[in-house]
C-alpha cells in the first residue's frame, strides 16, 4: 500500500491552493444536492462535511467538461432557460448586463449537480473516505483537500494491480448465484448472507484487478476498501453483481445503491483495472440494466459505454421499447433529438440520415463534434446552405 504523509501546514497550503475560483450561478442548488445524496446514502458525520466543504469547491472551482453539464452563459436569456420558472438572481442579471454593455467582467457559470460525471466523482471519493478507517488520515480528513484524495485513490488502486497475484483465491460458487443469461455470459449477484461473501468479494477483486475486494486484511478479509462494498452489501445498502464467462471468469462488476422507494441506483460499470468494460459485452450490459428495477439516473460509466436510459416521454409513446439501449438503438427522430440535447458527446455513435437531424445537429454546431458533421450524409439544400455560410465572412470582407 502506497503511503502519502502530508503535515498539517503543508495540507492548510495545499487546500488554500487546491481549488480555483469560478462564479456558478447555481451553486447553493449544487452544495444542496450534495448534501442531500450524502443523507441519503447515511455518510458519516465527517464524510459530509468532508463533501460538503471539499468536494463542493472542487466541482465549483476546478470540474472541467462539456456542456450541457458545465456551461458558460452568455446572456439574461440564456440563464433563464437554464431556470426554468425559478427567478434569476439579481447579482447575475446585474453582472450579465454589465458585460453586455462591454465592461469586462468573470464569465457566469451554470453546472449540473446531477450530472453523471459528477456522480462517479462522489462515489470514487466517498469510496476514498469510507476506508479511512485506521490509516494514518482516520480523524484527520479536513485536511485532505479533493485533488489530493483523487490522488491517493489513484496510487492506491495502481497498488491493487500489483498485488492482485499475490494470495490467490479460488472462486467459492455459493456465494453467487446467476440472475441474467446474456450473449457471451451470465450475470451474477453476490450473496450478502454467504458465509464466503467476502472471500468472493477478494476473488473478483483479484481477477479484475480493482478494489471492491481489496481487504487490508487478506487473511480474515476486513478492512480498506473491501469493507466499504462489504458493509454495503450485509447491511443492505448494496447489491453487487458481476458478469462471469467461460469457467467464473469475471469480466464486469457492477454495484449499485438501495434507494428509499426501493429502486436501485447503479453506482460504477467496471472492467478490468477499473476500465470501461469490453465493447461487445455491452448488449449484455443493457440486459442487465433492464432486468434490475433502476431509478432514472444514467451513471457515468453506463454513458461511457455508449448506453443511455430512454427519457419517460419516449417510453410512453411506445410501449415496446425498453427503458435501457445502446445510442445505436435510437432510431426515431423524437430519440435521436433528446440525444441531441442531452448527450450530444455520443452523436458519433449515432447514424444521422434524417434531414431533420442533419439541419438540428448543424444548429447546434457549437456543441457537436466537427467530425459528426463532417461525417454524416448531407441532403443537397443542406451542402448548399453550408456552402453559402463558408462564402457569407469572405463577402463581408470584401474578398470575394
Amino acid at each position: 500500500m502506497v503511503e502519502i504523509l502530508v503535515s498539517q501546514t503543508q495540507a492548510n497550503t495545499a487546500a488554500a491552493s487546491a481549488y480555483q475560483a469560478r462564479d456558478v450561478v447555481n451553486a447553493p442548488a449544487i452544495k444542496d444536492a450534495i448534501a442531500k445524496r450524502s443523507a441519503a446514502r447515511g455518510d458519516a458525520p465527517e464524510i459530509s462535511a468532508w463533501l460538503a466543504n471539499h468536494f463542493y469547491r472542487h466541482v465549483i472551482g476546478n470540474l472541467q467538461t462539456e456542456p450541457p453539464v458545465l456551461q458558460r452563459i452568455a446572456n439574461a436569456h440564456g440563464l433563464q432557460l437554464l431556470l426554468g420558472r425559478q427567478e434569476p438572481p439579481a447579482w447575475a442579471l446585474e453582472r450579465l448586463g454589465k458585460k453586455a454593455m462591454g465592461v469586462d467582467l468573470p464569465d457566469l457559470w451554470w453546472i449540473e449537480p446531477d450530472a453523471a460525471m459528477v456522480l462517479a466523482l462522489e462515489t470514487r471519493l466517498v469510496e476514498f473516505l469510507s476506508t479511512r478507517k485506521g490509516t494514518s488520515l482516520q480523524g484527520k480528513l479536513q485536511r485532505v483537500n479533493c485533488p489530493q484524495a483523487l490522488a491517493r485513490w489513484t496510487l492506491e488502486h495502481l497498488a491493487f494491480e500489483k498485488k492482485q497475484s499475490t494470495g490467490w483465491l479460488e472462486h467459492s460458487k455459493n456465494a453467487v448465484h446467476g440472475i441474467v443469461r446474456g450473449q457471451l455470459g451470465i450475470f451474477v449477484e453476490f450473496d450478502a448472507k454467504s458465509p464466503q461473501l467476502r472471500q468472493e468479494m477478494a476473488y473478483e477483486s483479484q481477477m479484475m484487478g480493482h478494489c471492491v475486494g481489496q481487504f487490508s486484511d487478506r487473511k480474515h478479509f476486513n478492512g480498506g476498501y473491501g469493507e466499504h462494498y462489504a458493509s454495503g452489501l450485509e447491511s443492505g445498502k448494496m447489491r453487487l453483481f458481476s458478469y462471469r464467462t467461460g469457467s467464473a471468469q469475471p469480466r464486469i462488476t457492477v454495484n449499485a445503491m438501495m434507494q428509499k422507494d426501493g429502486s436501485l441506483q447503479i453506482e460504477q460499470i467496471k472492467g478490468k483495472q477499473n476500465r470501461p468494460p469490453i465493447a461487445r459485452y455491452a448488449p449484455d450490459v443493457v440486459a442487465l440494466l433492464n432486468h434490475l428495477q433502476l431509478n432514472g439516473e444514467a451513471p457515468h460509466d453506463a454513458l461511457a459505454m455508449g448506453i443511455v436510459r430512454r427519457p419517460p416521454e419516449i417510453l410512453a409513446e411506445n410501449s415496446q421499447l425498453t427503458p435501457w439501449c445502446t445510442v445505436a438503438e435510437l432510431h426515431s427522430e423524437s430519440e435521436q433529438l433528446w440525444l441531441l440535447n442531452h448527450h450530444p458527446d455520443l452523436l458519433p455513435q449515432l447514424p444521422l440520415r434524417t434531414p431533420l437531424m442533419q439541419w438540428m445537429v448543424v444548429a447546434r454546431k457549437d456543441a457537436v463534434d466537427g467530425e459528426v458533421i463532417e461525417r454524416m450524409p448531407k441532403s443537397a439544400a443542406l451542402q448548399q446552405a453550408l456552402q453559402l455560410a463558408r462564402k457569407r465572412p469572405l463577402r463581408a470582407g470584401g474578398r470575394a
